[in-house]
């Protein structure tokens, strides 16, 4: 079965090389949009299994379109406790004088940016008296010099012509470079992965590599936690904590970097550079796979930014609210630009694993949710369909996953590969829990 959006990705990941298995698609769902949100889930997880098959050799590859959907949101369902909030109570949506904003105030440091900016209390009604007196576009600008996350509602029509939109529809969908030669053999079994994402998208998709063999490490900053996604994130990886400010804990940073196959990151343009750690210096073979809210190129390219925030300014959340209709912005049900930007980053790490054993060539790729939102968009918008899907125990793994927070089950995989689903050997747990070096480093000793 082909998506509209089949296509593009496949040229976007390549046509050097091969394809993989078809991929047998069976099941059925659609959750509640008027953008092809299932459509999008599907096709995104396709192209990670296929070119999981294809650089593992599999012959034989299905996938669960209502699965694929399901595990878009959350997939954890805890038996004896209960799941943390996924939002803290100041963020949503706000009217402003001519119209609305969102403010994203999960993180600590971003939520007193914002209270900052606007003079209140963490109260949720001073917050939306005060978000009123305000023109969306200065609040917005003013909470983002503070260090903030926000975003002022735009429609499609308004997004591609605002500099930054025109930048976003300018850029592929995966920018590839090649960066290097390495003649070393490659495989899923050991390969080394350098997590240094956060929240969501680039946590999807390296959850996806941990399921089929690769050792993550994700590094987490003394300060940063994210209480509302770890059950989700953390699956399959080992956590450790690091300090790159701290000269010994640079040094062992950088120890676990020349060691890394692959480096996955979300640093936004320029950020890993200011940190030290540009130009490749440190592992010149190395598989780098990046992301960026808001792409790479324009006026906004350096603005930091979450799924919420980019569906509010690139017309999604404007569009859905038309489209229902509604009295406020409607955004996707589920955080879709992450969940398929970080299967399409799987995929790419992937692609440029297959290239490194075809050729030598180490290529490296860097993705945006904006460019995702592009893609969502190119596949039309109609009138709202599709429903909420329903949890049943047939959907649930007969596993109980022993996470830091209490026994759960989890969905069952959508993909598997000759009939077996991807296999985490580390149950979800708490940031910062593990020593900072690689498991068969830990093993070995």
């Amino acid at each position: 079965m082909t998506s509209p959006f089949d296509p593009q990705i496949s040229l976007a990941l390549g046509t050097d090389l091969p394809p993989g298995p078809e991929v047998d698609e069976h099941g059925d769902a659609e959750l509640p949009s008027c953008f092809q949100v299932s459509e999008l889930a599907t096709a995104s997880l396709k192209a990670a299994t296929r070119e999981m098959a294809a650089l593992t050799g599999a012959p034989r590859a299905t996938l669960d379109r209502r699965l694929a959907s399901m595990w878009f949101d959350r997939t954890l369902c805890p038996v004896g406790w209960e799941l943390p909030a996924a939002w803290d109570p100041i963020a949503g949506d706000y009217a402003a004088q001519n119209g609305w904003i969102r403010l994203h105030t999960n993180a600590p440091h971003h939520r007193d940016a914002a209270l900052s900016v606007l003079g209140c209390t963490a109260d949720r009604g001073q917050v939306t008296e005060t978000v009123s007196t305000w023109e969306k576009a200065a609040l917005e600008a003013a909470v983002v010099a503070a260090g903030g996350a926000a975003a002022a509602m735009h429609s499609l029509d308004e997004w591609a012509a605002h500099p930054q939109g025109e930048a976003v529809a300018a850029e592929p969908l995966i920018d590839w470079r090649e960066t290097g030669i390495c003649a070393a053999p490659v495989s899923m079994q050991g390969l080394r992965v350098l997590d240094l994402t956060r929240v969501l998208a680039g946590p999807v998709a390296t959850r996806f590599l941990a399921g089929y063999g690769a050792e993550v490490l994700r590094i987490d900053p003394p300060w940063w936690n994210e209480p509302g996604v770890e059950p989700e994130v953390t699956l399959g990886k080992r956590r450790a904590g690091l300090d790159l400010t701290q000269s010994a804990d640079r040094a062992t940073f950088e120890d676990l970097l020349r060691q890394a196959d692959v480096l996955v990151h979300g640093y936004r343009p320029g950020a890993l550079e200011r940190l030290g750690y540009g130009g490749r210096k440190l592992a010149p073979g190395q598989i780098e796979v990046s992301l960026c809210a808001y792409g790479w190129t324009g006026p906004w390219a350096g603005r930091r930014g979450f799924d919420s925030l980019v569906q509010m300014s690139c017309g999604i959340a404007d569009e859905g609210m038309r489209r229902r209709p509604a009295a406020r912005p409607v955004p996707l049900p589920v955080q879709a630009l992450d969940h398929a930007t970080g299967y399409l980053m799987a995929a790419a790490v992937l692609r440029a694993l297959r290239r490194r054993q075809a050729s030598g060539q180490i290529f490296s790729a860097r993705l945006s949710l904006a460019r995702t939102g592009a893609l969502l968009v190119s596949g039309g918008i109609r009138d709202v369909t599709g429903a909420p899907i329903e949890v049943t125990e047939a959907d649930q793994s007969p596993q109980v996953e022993a996470t830091g927070w209490g026994p759960a089950r989890r969905l069952r995989f959508p993909a598997t590969l000759d009939g077996h689903p991807p296999r985490w050997d580390v149950p979800a747990g708490p940031l910062r829990v593990d020593a900072p070096c690689w498991r068969s480093t830990l093993t070995a000793g």
